[in-house]
């Protein structure tokens, strides 16, 4: 494995256990789960889920699959489908994040 391939598994560990987190925390303040879409209807209301979307969403991906396969609206295919586009998406939130800790560890030195 090459280190380019070593650093895209790290950097979307990195962004799928930010989503956790973020997912997580949303959970825990609303005691809802965590869903795309605005919980209000003001421009800020969008914003927000905009943002937290973007965050959150591979956990809220694997989430509704996982719920659909359990209910047997979608056949099994699907988890695999839906497993790899947030594998992606984890990876492009990771890359990111690591960014953003890079630029602030840099601005601080």
């Amino acid at each position: 494995m090459n280190s380019e391939m070593l650093l895209l598994v790290y950097a979307g560990t990195i962004g799928f256990v930010a989503a956790g987190i973020t997912a997580s925390f949303y959970r825990m303040v609303t005691c809802e789960s965590p869903r795309f879409g605005p919980s209000g209807s003001g421009s800020l209301a969008w914003a927000a889920a905009i943002a937290f979307g973007a965050l959150a969403g591979p956990v809220i991906i694997v989430q509704n699959v996982r719920n659909s396969i359990r209910e047997g609206r979608v056949p099994h295919s699907m988890l695999a489908a839906g497993i790899v586009i947030a594998g992606i998406w984890s990876g492009c939130t990771g890359i990111l994040v690591l960014e953003l800790v890079s630029s602030v560890r840099d601005s601080l030195a």
